[in-house]
Order: structure tokens, then sequence, then C-alpha cells
């Protein structure tokens, strides 16, 4: 290590158990120690995440042991999103110092410090505060693995997106102009100018048009919501078009929306169309992600700040489902 050590305690939210944003609380917890090839940042700002309303509910039961326990999580300190400044480096960190702004995402950011690989973060893009840049890794990360990878969006190609006011979505959007789609938003009526504003070519209001009755094809679509049959999608996709479904929120107790994605990924086998599960994001992607940022190609969208102590009012908002773009934590 070449940096002192902050305090030895922090204040941090912790889930002693899975449930209502009520079983989250404001506790004194042991700062995280620097590891080699990790650092240590002091978190200023942290953004809400669908995978944390997962991780507090336990919902579906299935995911319960894959976060490490039937009765609660193996982490107790929630967030990912993080965005501050370098307080520590272990051995071997190359390209980070303490004082150095960074965004990216490890676990446990809804605390005073968080403690990451090197590789989990990048500089913070100097035009953005540390609440804008928290805004962005996890959701921005996922639009573009999806589009560009999994979707394989080409130039001059269709794209919807379908919560398109969301935190995936709102870079979706944006991230679809980038890689040459003609784009389509699927949005509320409050949200319409919002999504406009970000680069769709078309919007959609969703309370007076079901998208998948109209006459436009699709080249891709970005299925956030999941309001609709996987049949009714394909209905509006080109004879090889791509439907990725990426909502972990809906469905039953048991097993959420896993079962129709399970029954979507069975059908793809039978038709020239592809049904697609969502792919988890990379850290491997903030470099490019900064650079569109930098570029004003990429700008977060903010619906609601809350600070650390009301970070269950945060996720309880959240869990509602009427966020526009992201939910920050400031500390």
């Amino acid at each position: 290590m070449n940096a002192t050590q902050p305090a030895t305690t922090m204040k941090a939210v912790v889930q002693d158990g899975y449930g209502s944003p009520d079983v989250l609380h404001l506790a004194e917890v042991n700062t995280p120690a620097v590891k080699d090839g990790g650092v240590v940042v002091q978190v200023r700002a942290a953004s809400v995440n669908v995978v944390d309303w997962v991780t507090l509910t336990g919902r579906p039961y299935i995911v319960r042991p894959a976060l490490g326990g039937v009765r609660r999580p193996r982490t107790i300190v929630r967030g990912q999103d993080v965005a501050g400044a370098v307080v520590a480096v272990g051995n071997d960190v190359k390209r980070l110092r303490p004082g150095d702004e960074v965004f990216g995402w490890c676990d446990g950011t809804f605390a005073e410090f968080a403690c990451g690989a090197e590789s989990s973060f990048v500089h913070k893009p100097v035009g953005l505060t540390f609440e804008q840049a928290a805004a962005i890794p996890v959701t921005a990360a996922t639009a573009l693995k999806n589009l560009r990878d999994v979707g394989r969006i080409q130039q001059g190609q269709r794209a919807l997106i379908n919560g398109a006011a969301g935190g995936v979505g709102t870079f979706g959007v944006q991230i679809a102009k980038w890689l040459g789609a003609e784009v389509t938003g699927v949005c509320s009526t409050r949200n319409v100018d919002l999504v406009r504003s970000l680069g769709a070519d078309h919007v959609i209001d969703y309370t007076r048009e079901d998208f998948t009755s109209g006459g436009r094809r699709y080249d891709l679509i970005l299925d956030n919501v999941m309001n609709h049959s996987s049949s009714d999608c394909r209905r509006v996709l080109t004879p090889d078009g791509i439907l990725i479904l990426n909502n972990g929120t809906g469905g039953g107790r048991w097993f959420g929306t896993i079962g129709r994605m399970a029954g979507a990924m069975l059908m793809s086998r039978f038709v020239d169309q592809q049904l697609r599960v969502a792919s988890l994001p990379r850290v491997e992607d903030l470099p490019l992600i900064k650079q569109l940022v930098d570029e004003g190609k990429l700008r977060p969208v903010i619906d609601q700040s809350f600070p650390l102590g009301e970070t269950a009012e945060a996720l309880r908002y959240l869990g509602a489902g009427h966020a526009r773009g992201k939910v920050i934590i400031t500390v």
C-alpha cells in the first residue's frame, strides 16, 4: 500500500434480511481494507439500480442462492454504482493514485467508503458532478453491452427501446443513436419530450399507442419493461430481428420473469428471429463510456437525489417503477 487507510469505521446502509426497504438501516461498520490490485474510494455519490431492488427483496426467490443466502444476502451493504475520490491504493495499482476522482462500480457503495479492483474504476469526466458520474456506470454499460454485442445493431437499422425513460432506457436511446440506428423510444406521456431530447427519432406514448400493433418493423427491440408477450413483440420484428429481454422485477415471487425468458430462449430455436436474455455489463467498457461522455454523446438523466440516511426511501421510489433516468444517493 502507498497511502494511509481512512478511519477504521464508517457509516453504511446495512441489510439484515430480505424484505421491503424497511429492512435497511444506517449503521457503523468496518471500513473496507485496501487489497493488492485494489483501491479504496471515498464515496461522494452512488446510484440505485434494479439489482439493488432484487437483492433487497430477495425476489424472485430463485435468485437467493446466487445472492449468497436464503435468509439474507452475502454482502450486507447495498449499492454498486459509485463516484468519489481515491483515498488508498494497494500493491500493483498502476493507473490510479490517492486524490484521483473516479467513477465505476463495486460492491457496497451505499457507504462512506467502498473498495474494488483498480479495473472497476476510471477517471471521472471533468465536466460532470459526482452525482452525474454516479448515474452512469452499470446502466450505461448494460445498454452498451446489449445493443452493441447482443443486438449487434448496425448503421441504418431500426431499434426500439421499450422503457426509454428508465435507467437503461435513457442510455439505450443515446447509445443506439451513436451506433447509427434509427431509434424509437417507448415511454409515458410525461417523458415524451425527455426521450426526444436524448435523440430518439420517433417516440411512442404507450398510453395512446401500442407499439406491437403498429405497422413499423424493427431490427432490434430492447425490452426493459416486458409488458407485452414475446409473440406480440415478434410481430413487429423484421424476419431476422433480435428481441432482448431486460427485466428482472416482474412476474411471480418464485421465478419472476425467468420463466418467460426461458420460454423465449426455447422459442428462439424454432424461428429465424432471435430472442435473447440481456447480458450483464462489463467493467472493460467503462473507458469507452467515459469517452462518449467526454465527447458529448452520452449524458445521464437524474430524477431525484436522496442523502445516504434516506437510502430506504430512494429504493422505495425506484421500486414504484416510475423513475425517470437514475435515482442518486449523496454521501
